[in-house]
């Protein structure tokens, strides 16, 4: 029999049978990772196998390849998103792309670290949304496609940043990008350091993140980046038309 313990937060929820779930956790020292809950249904338990609750866990099986069971203990609950529309779509799309892209059982300690600071943090800062968009920068490096921003891919220079490659991912400054321009992706200053909370600049900055976000998930299995993220990214377009000038 092998077992283990780990804390972990709640990325998502199935029906096993007919009184069970597999539930697939977070954790720091076993990475994304599955098990089965018994009785997992039940009003008792519901409640504490919410996407984004954080759980202290117990996992067996007779072998290391099984699927497994889940023994779980509440540590935290972030049922408060639930009346916040905003941060239920953060939330949701934050454990949708875990969900998704990160390898099975393969640690992610810093990415955890980042990821349970940003949890804490929907719904209770102001500024949980430029959080998410950074949080989307590390998980892009956590996946081995970090963004290059320090200075333009074709000058040089620290200055006038306001491009990413869409190849490589690199910085491209205003005079660098000549009449390739129209071709680059969008490069917010809220990237680049400014604390401001901006939510055209975020959706700018979360378009860029989601086309090498999306280059990775079709090479990992042909498919499209969780529809929880789009639903959460047109929250911040319809955030940013309110808070446009009126002229």
């Amino acid at each position: 029999m092998i077992e283990w313990r780990d804390e972990g937060v709640v990325l998502s929820v199935r029906k096993h049978g007919e009184t069970s779930v597999i539930v697939e956790v977070f954790t720091p020292e076993h990475g994304r990772h599955a098990g089965v809950v018994r009785g997992g249904i039940s009003r008792k338990m519901t409640p504490h196998l919410q996407p984004g609750g954080q759980v202290a866990v117990t996992w067996k099986a007779r072998i290391e390849d099984h699927l497994g069971s889940f023994i779980f203990e509440p540590v935290k609950s972030r049922a408060h998103v639930l009346n916040d529309p905003m941060a239920l779509a953060g939330m949701t799309a934050m454990t949708a792309m875990l969900s998704q892209l990160l390898p099975e059982r393969e640690p992610h300690g810093y990415l955890y670290v980042d990821s349970l600071a940003l949890f804490d943090r929907i719904g209770t800062d102001p500024m949980w949304p430029l959080a998410y968009l950074h949080w989307e920068v590390s998980l892009l490096e956590e996946l081995g496609f970090g963004l290059d921003l320090s200075s333009c891919a074709v000058t040089g220079s620290p200055d006038d940043l306001i491009y990413v490659s869409p190849k490589t991912g690199r910085a491209v400054s205003r005079q660098g990008a000549g009449d390739w321009a129209d071709r680059l992706l969008p490069l917010p200053q809220c990237l680049l350091g400014q604390s401001s909370l901006d939510f055209t600049e975020i959706g700018q900055g979360l378009q860029t993140t989601g086309h090498f976000l999306a280059k990775i998930v079709a090479e990992l299995s042909d498919k499209a980046l969780p529809a929880a993220r789009n639903r959460f990214l047109d929250r911040i377009a319809k955030k940013a038309a309110q808070e446009a000038p009126p002229f």
